[in-house]
């Protein structure tokens, strides 16, 4: 199961007309565009590649209906040889991309198109909203994974994203980059994500009694025993669930967790820690939520406070401290040619490209070097075909594979890379021959 198509009316006004000129005047020779970032937001060491697996089902499946051909044909904007146009398009195209999970640096192509013109270019838009937006959310996730490793991570956004779609793909997304799961339960089905949930303070308020309705839930839910505890006082919450655990055991039913969502974490999750222990509930996990983000999750885990498991929402799902990548979707050549874009600060490397990443003695990535795909390096080269003639070239990664790629990659970060500090810039070299490559373009030899 995947998302829904899209219409292709999901797009800028700018494809339409762009694809109204090259229709008109026969351009529709082979045009190669790569989607790449220009560079990292202040707070981030690396990106983690995602949105792919969308990326080419949208390409696979598009095509215009006839209402969104109906509509073209009447706003009065295009003539009737567009329409006829669109009405037979169809993807014929060659993709190039790093595989998801994969650790990216600024320049770097994640994703290389290859078709007639007008298909490279009317994809973009909706190229760059998917890869975007998981790669967005990836990379932000992977930060919460590398302060905590063997937490719990939860996805709790969905109730704050910005659109449903965006709920489902921050789900897989953060999933990918390792949380353990999420409390969208769409994601379930649409992705096979785990999902998890307890209650909400509200199941507390309408009853008249706290311990009542812990055992009302845990009656209602006896596999997944997890209390809310902060709704009125957390440790005197603690307390109750400790006197409700023989009745519940005498039952059959385990108290699986607690969760904290408000105040001092770290002095609740002690509290709450003594009283359980002291009550025999050893096992029981300690959970929290609320406005956490990679920053607290870290200080909680420094500071040993004993909590088994994280709820992480608004912050991750918005990437609230990097709220978007400075992200393009560039022409690189056309009928044959490279071609470069020069504007000021926005210039770009010319040609299909490769890169090639090369790792040190222990394992752990040491410097790219981006280069033409024709120009072969030392290392291992991360952009692979997945697509050609507009038909896959494999079945799709499980996502359990994607996310164990992650796994590994994060795994081969440099010790600079993995904290949110700051760190020193990863090395990504440019080779000679792309050098030689755009300055023969600014030059008009090619």
């Amino acid at each position: 199961m995947n998302l829904p198509s899209t219409s292709l009316l999901l797009t800028d006004l700018y494809q339409l007309t762009m694809l109204q000129g090259y229709v008109e005047h026969g351009m529709e020779e082979q045009a190669t565009f790569e989607f790449f970032v220009r560079k990292l937001p202040p707070a981030r060491n690396f990106l983690l590649a995602a949105g792919l697996e969308q990326a080419l089902c949208f390409l696979q499946d598009l095509r215009f209906t006839s209402e969104e051909l109906e509509w073209v044909s009447g706003c009065g904007l295009f003539r009737p040889s567009l329409v006829d146009y669109l009405e037979q398009l169809r993807f014929t195209g060659d993709v190039h991309a790093m595989p998801e999970g994969t650790v990216c640096f600024p320049d770097e192509p994640i994703v290389r198109i290859t078709a007639p013109l007008p298909q490279a270019q009317l994809v973009e838009t909706r190229l760059i909203n998917l890869l975007h937006f998981q790669t967005l959310i990836a990379s932000k996730a992977a930060r919460s994974v590398l302060v905590a490793p063997g937490k719990l991570l939860v996805d709790f956004g969905l109730r704050r994203t910005h659109g449903a779609e965006a709920g489902l793909l921050a789900a897989r997304a953060s999933y990918l980059a390792g949380f353990s799961g999420t409390s969208a339960v769409q994601a379930a089905p649409l992705f096979g994500i785990p999902i998890y949930g307890t209650m909400a303070h509200s199941y507390i308020q309408a009853h008249e009694d706290e311990a009542a309705a812990f055992e009302r839930f845990a009656y209602a839910n006896p596999d997944n025993v997890v209390f809310l505890i902060d709704t009125y006082d957390t440790e005197a919450g603690a307390a109750k669930v400790v006197s409700l655990a023989t009745r519940l055991r005498q039952k059959g039913i385990p108290i699986n967790g607690v969760r904290l969502d408000s105040g001092d974490l770290g002095d609740h999750a002690r509290k709450v820690r003594r009283i359980l222990d002291e009550g025999g509930l050893t096992d029981t996990t300690i959970f929290a939520s609320g406005n956490l983000d990679e920053s607290i999750v870290q200080q909680l885990v420094a500071t040993h406070a004993p909590i088994d498991g994280f709820g992480i929402g608004t912050r991750m799902d918005v990437s609230a401290d990097a709220p978007y990548l400075d992200c393009a979707y560039k022409l690189e050549a056309y009928g044959g040619k490279a071609r470069r874009k020069r504007s000021e600060g926005k210039a770009t490397w010319p040609g299909c490209k490769q890169v090639f990443r090369r790792y040190g003695p222990d394992g752990r990535m040491r410097g790219d070097i981006l280069t033409l795909e024709d120009d072969p390096q030392e290392g291992e080269p991360l952009i692979q075909p997945v697509m050609r003639a507009g038909k896959r070239l494999h079945t799709p990664a499980s996502l359990a594979a994607l996310r164990e790629r992650a796994r590994t990659q994060l795994a081969r970060l440099p010790d600079g890379l993995r904290t949110l500090e700051k760190g020193p810039d990863y090395p990504v070299q440019v080779s000679p021959a792309l050098r030689d490559l755009a300055k023969a373009v600014d030059e008009h030899r090619l």
